[in-house]
């Protein structure tokens, strides 16, 4: 199967800046992949590369089966992109901004108005079509910038950290439309500051740090990568701590790791229900009540800290 986007050894310099040192991507159709880093990682810039916006000094990519530099216009012409501030006309309402996008993109005067207002009912802004846009509030301009890099229904769609500054609703009603437009068959490229945004949509998480891929995989593959379950327990009275310390290692081998301002003690685990079981009797048999046990897997922002 051709990949949706293919990198190999991008490179690209501003000054004395080495923003991408040879990023290598390679995401198959129909998927999210989701693009993490810290600031000033090389995230933005990867994307403009592959829209072409930017040239890159080296290396080759290839996008909904064109060269990003030999073919950049057919790259434009397969791509939809929402960067990270809206790009929609505050002075006109929403359905004629996306009369005008549709227009720019080469559809007739009557296709683009059936394509705004077949979009508009998908993603449910019928009801602010004939309001202008500088009436908006934030998440409602943010759904509409993404719809307007849908128009030509798009074979790649990127997506530059589309909920920054949303609110918790607004959030999950673009992580909703985003799952939409993968269904259909999209291919969608992501990058985000929320990490529970990048467990929760993308199928493949590329880490990137100082303009180098650092890690990637599917996000259990990379919580597997820094350790596997780990034993979680919070004991009721921060006096009989000790004691749950010692029960605990009697009971796995291990020293827990301790912190005492949250009476928390974890300890990472080979077989986690065979360790469970036997914590919960050893601390049954010392008599140190607990508030709470658990067994759980890294988190995504443990992932994250440890390979940044």
């Amino acid at each position: 199967m051709e990949l949706a986007v293919r990198a190999e050894g991008l490179r690209k310099r501003f000054g004395k800046h080495e923003a991408l040192r040879g990023v290598d991507l390679a995401v198959e159709p129909g998927t999210v992949c989701g693009l993490l880093g810290p600031n000033g990682a090389g995230k933005t810039t990867v994307v403009r590369v592959l829209t072409t916006l930017l040239r890159p000094d080296a290396g080759t990519a290839v996008v909904a089966g064109h060269d990003i530099r030999r073919e950049p216009t057919a790259v434009r012409y397969r791509i939809g992109v929402a960067g990270q501030y809206a790009a929609v006309d505050e002075l006109l309402t929403g359905r004629a901004n996306l009369i005008m996008f549709g227009r720019l993109y080469g559809l007739s005067t009557r296709q683009a108005k059936r394509r705004a207002d077949t979009l508009l009912e998908r993603f449910r802004l019928t009801e602010h079509a004939e309001r202008k846009v500088k009436t908006y509030s934030g998440g409602t301009r943010r759904r509409l910038d993404v719809v307007a890099s849908l128009l030509v229904a798009p074979p790649v769609l990127f997506l530059d950290e589309p909920t920054t500054g949303l609110d918790p609703r607004s959030r999950l009603a673009m992580w909703a439309a985003i799952g939409e437009l993968v269904a259909d068959g999209t291919t969608v490229l992501l990058t985000t500051q929320y990490l529970d945004e990048a467990d929760r949509l993308a199928d493949q998480i590329v880490v990137l740090d100082h303009g180098e891929v650092v890690a990637a995989g599917p996000p259990a593959k990379l919580k597997v990568s820094i350790g596997g379950e780990r034993l979680d327990v919070v004991v009721r009275d921060v006096d009989r701590f000790a004691d749950a310390a010692h029960a605990i290692e009697a009971a796995i081998g291990l020293p827990p790791e301790l912190t005492l301002d949250e009476r928390r003690l974890t300890a990472p685990v080979a077989d986690g229900t065979s360790a469970l079981v036997a914590t919960v009797r050893a601390l049954d048999a010392a008599g140190v009540a607990v508030e709470d046990i658990a067994l759980r897997h890294p988190s995504l922002d443990e992932v994250f800290l440890a390979l940044t």
